[in-house]
């Protein structure tokens, strides 16, 4: 067998024919979905009325988006962070600090922090916006509102929503949720609502412009709002390396974006400088405890000279005894300062050991000669601070919390055995020094007792004094410093940006709303398209079976009005597309012969009904007449006789011809239609179609019409539905299997090519018939409509009752 496939030719010359060898059954199978982008995009094409409609409704559900949604502006400030010591000492410490620059990334989590959040619309009353209707849109008043409404009772988390009218001068009205009615009340005097108590104040902006315009008010929770506005709020930093950072948000108010991003650096400035002085703080109060004590034992001390002195009668130094005393005050002031720093690093250590002071700052700045261990009590401070900065946000359990909890217990245990080893070496400088003072007292023991007791008393003083104008002069500079405090956040620019909205875009949305528009209706024009496993055209045919190809029928645009006579299209001389379609039928007809005897019996069948084989026989029949040959019809559905209802000739036929009744002059019909060929019509219902069939008169009628005619055209049965067509198989030579587009599912093509391998109808050929054309890619519609029950009845002198319209044969 040979597999055509052919081009028409619009100048009326042969079509040219491609030939493909024969597949056999085992390689033919039914594929999947055969396309290009061609196919696909004249497939949408055909279907742009959904598309148009589909766009039509996206990109007016933006428009309509667009108008109701409130306008959203971008706003932004920058700022500096300053490398400044974690703790808030004097410069001479400095120097000693643990962290001398500042984390910017512990900074921007800082600004995002819930609690600066809380504060900042606490302070400015974020929680209640104000909102007129303008158009399908509500505008954000905030501080332009005429009137602010003061919710009394109300606590942070709860939410009311009401409408406030200004009425006049002195009332206003409100209604809403919670409210069964509207309530008229004065202005500035607080009222007991169903909503609480509340009090609504006129602002600079209260006119008589405001006069019956509804107002919304609107509180929300004070956490919900928190959320909103840190969800809006983002951090950048200019540089991988800088501290320079940009902080913005987006809102529906310009001017209460930028009040809540500069008192956000306001609440974090408050918020250091709090940190900072916190040190500054304890360092004052211990001072201000030692000096007390350091006050009580300096009083003692010039107690005890005054009666030492009225008592002995104490007279000056000598000076024969300037020499010896010049060493032996040498050792003594070394030893003196020895003992200034005993002291303070045993007030250290007491009170590091001090149980009730754990979980207290260590003070600084206390004059330790031992920088390390100064450096280690800064480092525990910053340390401490930090840990209580993450606790006010999380909890014990933060991983980062019990981190610092181990790195405070080991400072605090370092910084204790580093006191506790100055204090030892301190001893054993204090023992040596007091020990050359000593030699240097033996050098002058002949200086008077008296005199060398008050010398003691005297430097007792001595230390005392020092010590305490020490400690003064320590507290002065902390407090000094605690008053010259910076912040971290230098603003470099206040809160600012562009009063065109940043969202939402009109032309973003309608773009969307377009790309939607046409997406939505493709994706689901082509998931109709893969799940439609209807044969659609003829490359569906030839992928899926081996049986050769003889062409497509395209459906024809017919004007319902004009009916085409006994449902013929095929015109002369015509150059429509149907036309064109059945002379290449009938060129591609001569590629059959495989035989040296010629093929005039041609019989026509189908899967079953609906496929169009009728119109396909006549118009293939028509076609032929119009190439000069002599040609019969004749109707062989003995059972359902379409064409002979359709011709409206039942009288004689077959049925009488195979029943030995008539002869086959009786039976032919001559040109009855006029268009140039003769018909055989089935006859009147036969109680035994088979056995008609089966007898000898139908190859004699054949073999006499034969002799005839050039072309015997039989209208047929459908395949497997009697067993008709397999019994009259014997008269054919040629088979045209009509197959309708869109009616048949590719999944039936393995049975026909089946029925072609095993030979059940001889010389099989195929037709698809009802191709649209102008939907050459997937979805074709299905304009033919050859849709008639396929009944047959069986007994003497049954018949169907059919409306008798030419335009009912035409759409069967």
């Amino acid at each position: 067998m040979i597999r055509m496939s052919e081009q028409p030719d619009m100048s009326g010359n042969a079509p040219q024919t491609n030939y493909n060898s024969t597949q056999s059954a085992a390689q033919s199978k039914t594929t999947g979905l055969n396309f290009n982008i061609l196919d696909i995009l004249m497939y949408l094409l055909s279907n742009w009325y959904w598309i148009v409609l589909s766009i039509l409704i996206c990109v007016g559900f933006q428009w309509y988006q667009y108008s109701r949604t409130q306008f959203m502006y971008s706003r932004s400030a920058t700022v500096m962070i300053k490398n400044a010591a974690s703790t808030n000492v004097s410069q001479d410490l400095l120097r000693f600090s643990a962290s001398a620059t500042t984390n910017v990334s512990n900074e921007i989590l800082q600004f995002k922090s819930q609690k600066l959040m809380h504060d900042v619309v606490k302070r400015l009353h974020a929680e209640v916006s104000y909102t007129i209707r303008e158009g399908l849109r509500q505008k954000e008043l905030y501080t332009q509102s005429p009137v602010k409404v003061t919710f009394t009772e109300a606590g942070d988390n709860e939410e009311i929503k009401l409408v406030v009218t200004p009425l006049n001068p002195k009332q206003v009205k409100i209604s809403g949720i919670g409210f069964s009615s509207s309530v008229t009340i004065p202005l500035n005097k607080e009222m007991k609502t169903s909503v609480g108590k509340l009090m609504v104040t006129p602002t600079l902006y209260y006119s008589d412009k405001w006069y019956d315009t509804d107002i919304t008010v609107n509180k929300m929770s004070v956490d919900n709002k928190v959320a909103q506005y840190r969800s809006r709020l983002w951090i950048t930093q200019t540089e991988q390396d800088a501290s320079i950072l940009n902080i913005g948000m987006t809102d529906c108010s310009t001017t209460r974006a930028d009040d809540i991003i500069n008192m956000l650096i306001t609440v974090y400035n408050e918020e250091t400088i709090k940190d900072k002085n916190q040190i500054a703080v304890n360092t004052a109060k211990f001072i201000n405890d030692r000096l007390v004590i350091i006050e009580k034992e300096l009083g003692g001390v010039e107690s005890e000279i005054e009666e030492y002195k009225k008592a002995n009668e104490m007279i000056d130094i000598n000076s024969t005894a300037s020499e010896s005393m010049a060493a032996k005050q040498e050792y003594s002031s070394k030893a003196a300062e020895l003992m200034i720093q005993l002291k303070m690093a045993q007030y250290i250590q007491q009170f590091l050991t001090d149980p009730t002071k754990t979980t207290g700052l260590i003070p600084a700045n206390t004059g330790i000669s031992d920088m390390n261990i100064e450096s280690q009590i800064n480092m525990y401070n910053t340390n401490k601070l930090k840990r209580d900065k993450l606790i006010e946000n999380s909890s014990e359990k933060n991983p980062v919390v019990q981190e610092l909890n181990n790195s405070l217990i080991a400072l605090r245990q370092n910084i204790i055995r580093g006191v506790d080893n100055m204090i030892v070496n301190l001893n054993t400088q204090l023992n040596e020094a007091r020990g050359r003072a000593s030699n240097a007292q033996y050098r002058i023991s002949n200086i008077p007792t008296q005199q060398r007791q008050m010398l003691s008393i005297e430097r007792q003083q001595h230390i005392k004094e020092e010590l305490y104008l020490y400690l003064l002069r320590k507290r002065e500079e902390n407090a000094l410093t605690q008053a010259t405090t910076e912040t971290d956040a230098r603003v470099l620019d206040p809160a600012r940006g562009s009063d065109e909205p940043v969202s939402p875009i009109l032309g973003s949305m309608l773009t969307l709303g377009f790309i939607v528009g046409i997406g939505a209706p493709g994706i689901i024009l082509f998931g109709i398209a893969f799940f439609n496993t209807a044969i659609r055209s003829r490359k569906d045919i030839e992928d899926g079976t081996s049986v050769p190809f003889l062409g497509e029928i395209p459906q024809a645009d017919i004007d319902k009005k004009k009916k085409p006579e006994y449902g013929i299209v095929v015109t002369d001389n015509g150059e429509d597309s149907v036309t064109e379609a059945f002379r290449i039928v009938r060129t591609n007809m001569s590629y059959m012969n495989f035989k040296k005897e010629k093929q005039q019996v041609i019989t026509f069948s189908s899967f079953g009904p609906s496929a169009g084989k009728t119109f396909v026989c006549t118009n293939l029949a028509m076609s032929f007449v119009q190439a000069q040959k002599k040609v019969v019809l004749i109707d062989l559905d003995i059972r359902k006789r379409t064409l002979s209802h359709h011709f409206r000739h039942q009288k004689t036929g077959v049925t009488t011809y195979l029943a030995g009744n008539c002869s086959i002059d009786d039976i032919i019909l001559k040109d009855p239609t006029g268009k140039g060929f003769d018909l055989i019509t089935a006859g009147p219902a036969a109680p035994n179609p088979a056995e008609l069939l089966l007898s000898e008169q139908l190859e004699q009628m054949i073999t006499d019409l034969r002799t005839r005619y050039d072309y015997i055209f039989v209208d047929n049965v459908p395949v497997g539905v009697i067993a008709d067509a397999a019994i009259t198989n014997r008269i054919a030579d040629l088979t045209i299997f009509v197959i309708r587009a869109g009616k048949v599912d590719r999944r039936m093509l393995p049975e026909i090519d089946k029925i072609y391998q095993s030979k059940q109808l001889r010389n099989m050929s195929l037709i698809l018939n009802g191709v649209e054309v102008w939907k050459r890619g997937y979805g074709y519609g299905y304009g033919y409509g050859y849709g008639y029950g396929y009944h047959y009845g069986y007994g003497y002198g049954h018949d169907h009752k059919r409306k008798k319209s030419g335009w009912k044969f035409w759409k069967k």
